[in-house]
Parts: structure tokens; sequence; C-alpha cells
């Protein structure tokens, strides 16, 4: 298949048109053709890499009653995501080669978006003994990013030698920062709020202090930490002073965690319940000029599908997280862009080239380059609508934005080469795969 994206213009400023053949870019330039070409009109729209997340929940084996691979690598489709990293959480927890090796195969299939697996750290999430890292790393999914996401790696034990054998297999341990004695019955951030509303606190120093301490033993372990959904400003300053001294350490930042506060928890509405939880405007603020500093990394949506049963409930009663796929890339602009905080070219280098360079994502490194992938997304930023409008298209609905109007609307997606979504609108299946 041969594309023709025409008057695009390029995050860097720049504009010109991209010749797509045999899912690379075969040309850049004014004015290009192409017999038998389909042609995609890009005027007035933005042409970015496409994005890469390093944080994604597809649920699948086991939770398919909140994702799948296929809904889920459609909604990351339909957010202008080429590549998702699938963590580890499911059923059976993806902590043996034969689990990562399927769940990429599901990805495969689908064929919406590259899916990399995150491999536990631990066997089943209990952090108890290590999972088998190497097997992992060795397989055809060829892991190099793993996880307990949802669980912290508490037992430092643990931590340092899965530390240092995830260094000697070249990957990263991307650690869910959470002081587990801390957060007894936690439900949101600890505040008079949550004392006003009778809910359970969730400190900051829960988070702090975990990492605090494993970047210590990062740094004794020569390995590389990724710090996942960083929440507060103190976690911001840990991580400045662990780069300072260089450490091996990288943060992400969820898109709601930029744009929503912990105020949104008055009504009780257990859409805006997430962990860690929506802290302080004054965090909000920290983690903004964080982001744009780039002492935080990269934007990753934790992307957490739940099915509606455990959402239209008590706050209580309720599971943490929200879905993100489909809004991240209109927070970032509503949040970073258009407060002046980003350009266009940072956006694409934190939700893009870098989370790619993290997860080892070979040919991202070089976007619009001739010869590098056609993974891309044609976004309108001077679009406004509501969210949500019709149906997402993950098989979850537990969207804090539902109803809300947010700026900017992807057009079209194109994953090697390939489109999966045209005029906002999903490609059929059929298409995608045959392509």
């Amino acid at each position: 298949m041969s594309l023709l994206i025409r008057g695009a213009a390029f995050p860097d400023g720049g504009a010109g048109d991209l010749l797509v053949m045999d899912g690379v870019i075969a040309d850049r330039g004014a004015r290009l053709s192409a017999a038998g070409a389909d042609v995609i009109d890009a005027e007035g729209l933005l042409v970015l890499p496409g994005l890469v997340d390093l944080h994604t929940h597809l649920r699948e084996p086991g939770f398919e009653q909140s994702e799948t691979v296929l809904s889920g690598t459609r909604a990351a489709a339909a957010g202008g995501y080429t590549v998702v990293h699938a963590m580890a959480n499911t059923l059976p927890v993806s902590d043996t080669a034969e689990i990562v090796e399927r769940v990429r195969e599901l990805g495969e299939a689908a064929g919406y978006a590259t899916v990399r697996p995150v491999g536990a750290v631990t066997v089943g999430l209990l952090g108890e003994r290590l999972s088998d890292l190497e097997g992992m790393a060795g397989s055809a999914a060829a892991v190099r990013v793993f996880s307990d996401d949802g669980k912290c790696v508490f037992d430092p034990l643990l931590m340092r030698e899965a530390l240092r054998r995830i260094a000697a297999l070249g990957g990263v341990l991307a650690q869910h920062s959470q002081e587990p004695r801390l957060t007894v019955g936690a439900q949101m951030d600890e505040s008079p709020l949550a004392d006003r509303l009778g809910l359970a606190g969730w400190p900051a120093v829960a988070e702090e202090t975990i990492i605090a301490r494993d970047v210590l033993l990062a740094r004794d372990a020569s390995a590389r930490l990724h710090v996942c959904h960083l929440s507060t400003a103190g976690a911001v300053e840990v991580v400045r002073w662990a780069k300072s001294r260089g450490i091996a350490v990288t943060a992400e930042v969820a898109p709601h965690h930029l744009l929503l506060s912990r105020e949104l928890a008055a009504g009780r509405d257990p859409h805006f319940k997430v962990n860690p939880p929506l802290r302080s405007d004054e965090d909000v603020l920290a983690l903004r000029a964080a982001l744009a500093e780039g002492v935080i990394d990269v934007v990753a949506t934790d992307h957490a599908p739940h099915p509606e049963s455990s959402k239209e409930c008590a706050w209580e009663e309720a599971s943490f997280g929200m879905v993100g796929l489909e809004s991240a890339l209109s927070v970032v602009q509503q949040a970073m862009v258009d407060t002046g905080l980003l350009d266009w070219d940072d956006v694409a280098r934190v939700m893009s080239t870098t989370p790619a360079a993290i997860g080892q994502v070979a040919g991202h490194d070089r976007p619009f380059e001739i010869g590098s992938p056609a993974d891309l997304a044609l976004y309108d930023p001077a679009s406004r609508s509501t969210f949500g409008t019709g149906r997402l298209r993950g098989a979850s609905v537990n969207s804090p934005y539902l109803g809300r109007e947010l700026p900017g609307r992807v057009i079209a997606t194109i994953h090697r080469g390939t489109p999966t979504v045209l005029d906002g609108e999903l490609v059929a299946r059929s298409e995608v795969v045959r392509g």
C-alpha cells in the first residue's frame, strides 16, 4: 500500500508532503506525487509521529469484560497511538515467556497497534520471588520493560536483585511507587477535603519515600529505573535530585494528573477515583512545570478500563482507574500546549520518541526521516468537541471527560503504513489486517 499525505504541518513548524510505501516513509518534500497512491489531504492538520504509550492496561487474558487486546488497541488507534506497552496484571499474570508471547500475538492479530508486553517483576505480582525475567526477555515478545504495576515491589532485597537482573538484560524496571503500609484503606489524597468526606487519606509521602529508596537502589545496581504515574511535587524533587547525580531514572506523568485535581472528588463521582489519587492544584502545577523542564520525561496514559458496575457504585466500593487512550492527546493539548508550556515538537518528544526510547521500540528515534517506520497520526488542534459523543472505541467507558469539551481531534492514524483511522473513524479490521 502507498499513501501520499499532502500539506501537513510538522511539529517543528515546517510543512509539506509525506510519501508512504511498504510501511516506511519513502519521501518527504513539497508537491510530491506518486502514481496509484491513496491521497490524504492534510491541509490544516498536524502530523505527529505515532504516539507510544508506556503504560496501558489491556486486561486480556482474564478480564475481557473490561477490555481486550482488540478493543484496547482500537481505542489506542482512535487516540493516535501506534504502540502500546501492555501491563502485566492480567489473569494469568504476564510472568512467563508463554504468556507475554500470547499477548504479543493477540496484538498482531488485531492489527490496530503494536503491542509490547510488559513482564511482571515477581511471580503472580505477589512480591515474593522474581519471575522468569530472562525467559521473557529472550522470548519472541522481547520484553524490555518489567513492572508489577498496581503493586509496589516493596521488599528492598527483592527490588535490588530485580534491578540487577533486569539491568543485565538491558531492560528497565517500571515501579508503582506506593508504600503499602502508608496507604492501607486509602481512598483519596490526604487533605482536609478527605477528612470532610470521611475518606481515608493517601499521603504524598507514600509515593515519595519509595521513589527515594528506589533511585538509590538503582544507583547501587547500575540499573535503569522508571517511575510510573508520578503525582506529587515532592516526587518531582526526588527525581530531580536523582537526575542531578547521574542516576539512570526516568519518570512518567498521566494526563489526568496534569489537568484534574482532588477537588473533583468532592462530588464522590468514582470516575475521578484513580491510583495514585488526584492531588492538589499545587501538585498539578508542579507536574506541568516538571514535564516542561524535562524532569518528567514522558506522558503515559495508565489506561485502566473497568466495567460500569465497578464505577456505578459508592466511591468506597469503586475500582481505581480511568480510561485514557482516546483523550490523552487532547488533555495534553489543554494542559500543556494551550497554556504555552509545551510546543508540538515537545509533545512529539514526550508522547512518542522518548517513550519509544525508554521501551526500546525500534525505528521511532527518527520520525519523518526517509526509511523510518510509517507510524503517524494526523491531528486537528483547532477542533473542539464534546468528548465521548457516541461511544468510546474501547470496551469500557470509565472516563472522567465524558460530556466535557476538549480541544483537538485525531483525524487519521497510520500504523506500519496502513491507516487504522481515517476521517476520525476506525478503519474496518479486515482492511487493517489485510494492509
